[in-house]
């Protein structure tokens, strides 16, 4: 989200208006979505907390969990966004700055409330398959190209801290497959796989029922996905009674 609308991207970049807020959210709502996650790409580059009044609009049409996440800085927020009616709050670019944010929030709220959403690249120059601490790197600001910057944290050592802090979830968001419909980065989501003790969701890259196959095949416990959705090429309805006939347990309604 961005300026009130729903906006969607390639590569964290050259973001389109898609649709409307409470439309989508309706829209996904019917078609069997288990839960929606609602991020403010402009709340943490512009120094601001998410606005609260969609929250409370969102709220009176949803049957289903939701997260919301944007420049959430302390718990104050975070009581704020909940009290408007989310389920979860998710932090990046604030955890980034202040990592005691996550131990405030999980003693406040529980950690099953906290989830930590990671932006991540292969670090520059590392080879395609390379693997290892510092074969990727974490990135904030992520939703401005402007201020876009390398945190100078290795995305697995970053994964640990969080939840060593009350991290309850893990989003992975793979930078390079984002938006491009090629499938999701199975080697980058088995490095965090490996010490992830939480549960971890995979975003980034979803182009076909088999990209979801594969993916859920890989170890995740989520998988997210927005411009096959946004776009109608994929319908979750249709997605999910296709995993189920492949074996991948799935709620169907």
């Amino acid at each position: 989200m961005r300026d009130g609308a729903v906006v969607k991207g390639v590569r964290f970049a050259d973001h389109q208006v898609v649709g409307a807020i409470l439309e989508l959210a309706t829209r996904y709502r019917d078609e069997g979505a288990d839960e929606l996650v609602f991020y403010d790409i402009a709340a943490s580059p512009g120094r601001r907390s998410v606005d609260r009044a969609w929250i409370h609009r969102v709220t009176a049409l949803l049957d289903i969990p939701f997260c919301v996440a944007g420049g959430i800085r302390s718990v104050a927020d975070a009581e704020a966004i909940l009290e408007a009616g989310a389920d979860k709050i998710s932090i990046n670019s604030p955890a980034l700055e202040n990592p005691d944010l996550i131990d405030e929030l999980a003693r406040r709220f529980g950690s099953q409330c906290v989830v930590v959403g990671v932006d991540s690249q292969r670090a520059p120059g590392a080879p395609p398959q390379a693997a290892g601490v510092r074969a990727f790197m974490v990135y904030q600001y992520t939703g401005d190209a402007r201020r876009m910057r390398a945190s100078g944290r290795s995305t697995l050592d970053w994964v640990r801290e969080a939840q060593a802090r009350g991290a309850g979830e893990i989003v992975l968001n793979c930078m390079a497959a984002d938006g491009v419909r090629e499938g999701y980065d199975l080697v980058h989501l088995a490095q965090v796989r490996s010490v992830t003790a939480v549960p971890l969701v995979a975003s980034g890259g979803a182009g076909s029922v088999e990209h979801f196959r594969a993916v859920f095949e890989s170890g995740v416990d989520a998988a997210l996905a927005a411009s096959v959705f946004h776009s109608g090429l994929i319908r979750i309805a249709d997605l999910k009674r296709r995993l189920k006939a492949a074996g991948v347990a799935v709620r169907v309604t």
